[in-house]
């Protein structure tokens, strides 16, 4: 391990793309509907670290957490997130489509799954036992 890569992920790794001015200093920037402080990576070398994540994304600005897929159904996904928005709209927007050891990486805001029908239906129905219970009905 070289600098927190491993040699082979090293090797194969084409040089980053230059980040941009950091958010701090641009103003007025437009952030899309959908911007979050934490970025859903897809699309990774099986052999990609937290440490090699940190290397790619730290260049768009401070991060607060990375957390790279170990179980079999989450392998080759991360999540990536920054202490600024801003800097995560950077990441997003100039890593989406990188190549990381071979591999073209996606790179997007990370949207919380929306509970489905009978998911819904079942929480509305434990609201609506509390609010009797408590007298809110």
């Amino acid at each position: 391990m070289h600098g927190g890569f491993s040699d082979t992920l090293r090797d194969h790794t084409p040089s980053m793309p230059d980040p941009v001015m950091p958010a701090q200093a641009t103003s007025k920037i437009k952030l899309p509907k959908n911007a979050s402080r934490i970025i859903y990576v897809k699309g990774l070398p099986a052999k990609v670290s937290n440490d090699d994540l940190y290397d790619i994304f730290g260049k768009y600005g401070s991060i607060r957490q990375i957390r790279v897929g170990v179980a079999p159904n989450t392998k080759g996904t991360g999540y990536v997130v920054y202490d600024d928005i801003c800097d995560a709209k950077n990441a997003v927007d100039h890593l989406n489509g990188f190549n990381v050891a071979g591999r073209y990486i996606a790179v997007s805001y990370f949207t919380a799954p929306r509970p489905d029908r009978e998911e819904k239906k079942l929480l509305e129905e434990e609201l609506r036992i509390i609010r009797e219970k408590s007298g809110f009905i």
